[in-house]
């Protein structure tokens, strides 16, 4: 018999829901075993406030011992913001999206993002507007340390460049794997290419790939955007040209755009990323301890599990460099 059904035989002028969950389960018979010692004589009156009573104590009791002890939030660091300069892909793809919150949660520091190329993104860490950068372009990265600009480098995660081009394939470089060879025949099909423009990560590694190839790229048919990564891809998509970017960026955005890949897996193309305290002796006003704050956690266990979770569409789009 339903704890409702014994309860109302007992106490049938109750008007009482007829479910109920752990907490007045265990009231009502705690009820009915008082009332039963009585011999079910208790007056109306005397009745209700017992119940009254029990359901208070019972449903307190439950709901206390059911929930975890709130967490106490991180105490406001002395200096709460933290000024970030990144290049456009970790913005463009989502990742910082997931990992910036996370770590606001987790320190209480509040980070102000500034998605620039890698180029942009080392001038501000060498002007001291920033207290960190976040970017894909090694030697570049060893110039500004070299340079003391920037102080305890660390490698924080990986991914590849790709090229991208139409299903019309005007330059017939569709599944190979050699990008120089790739871009030279770009250039004798005098096919459309937009490249970066912008001093960035990317477009130092398209330069690269440009030179390897011995071919001229100074026709029409180049074309420098000066653009982020996104803004790119897009341009490329409306002229269904080639270009060249970083896998996470197309793995964002590769639903919205009628590009595959068609060129990937040459050595040249891998792309890793550092990131980079600006030089507190250089420019003594920089967040020091907060950018130090930043590279501890992204680079920690818990900032590189959520790099090697983060997806899009079931595919992975960095790989975490520090906790594999």
């Amino acid at each position: 018999m339903k704890v409702h059904d014994l309860f109302v035989r007992v106490y049938p002028e109750t008007d009482m829901p007829p479910v109920f969950g752990k907490a007045e389960s265990t009231l009502y018979s705690n009820f009915l075993a008082f009332n039963y010692h009585f011999g079910g004589k208790m007056k109306n009156t005397l009745k209700t406030l017992l119940v009254l009573l029990m359901l208070s104590a019972s449903v307190f009791a439950f709901a206390g011992g059911a929930q975890e002890p709130a967490a106490e939030a991180p105490a406001t660091p002395e200096n709460p913001r933290v000024k970030l300069a990144t290049t456009t892909s970790t913005e463009n793809s989502g990742l910082l999206a997931v990992l910036i919150p996370a770590f606001e949660e987790a320190t209480g520091y509040k980070v102000d993002v500034i998605a620039v190329g890698t180029g942009k993104a080392i001038a501000h860490g060498e002007a001291g507007d920033v207290d960190l950068i976040m970017v894909h372009a090694r030697s570049r990265e060893d110039a500004f340390v070299a340079d003391g600009y920037g102080v305890n480098r660390r490698d924080l995660m990986h991914n590849d460049f790709v090229i991208l081009g139409p299903d019309s394939d005007p330059a017939g470089i569709a599944g190979g794997n050699d990008s120089a060879s790739a871009f030279a025949a770009i250039a004798a099909a005098e096919a459309d290419f937009v490249s970066r423009g912008d001093d960035s990560g990317t477009h130092t590694k398209e330069k690269a790939i440009w030179a390897a190839s011995g071919a001229d790229n100074s026709g029409k048919w180049y074309k420098e955007a000066g653009q982020g990564m996104g803004a790119v891809i897009t341009m490329t998509n409306d002229m269904q040209g080639y270009t060249l970017t970083d896998r996470g960026t197309y793995l964002a955005m590769k639903d919205d755009i009628e590009l595959s890949v068609v060129v990937e897996g040459d050595p040249i193309l891998f792309n890793p990323y550092g990131v980079i305290a600006v030089n507190p002796e250089l420019h003594s006003h920089v967040n020091y301890e907060g950018a130090m704050s930043l590279i501890e956690y992204v680079t920690g266990a818990e900032g590189q599990a959520i790099i090697a979770g983060f997806q899009k569409n079931g595919e992975q789009l960095f790989y975490p460099d520090v906790i594999k």
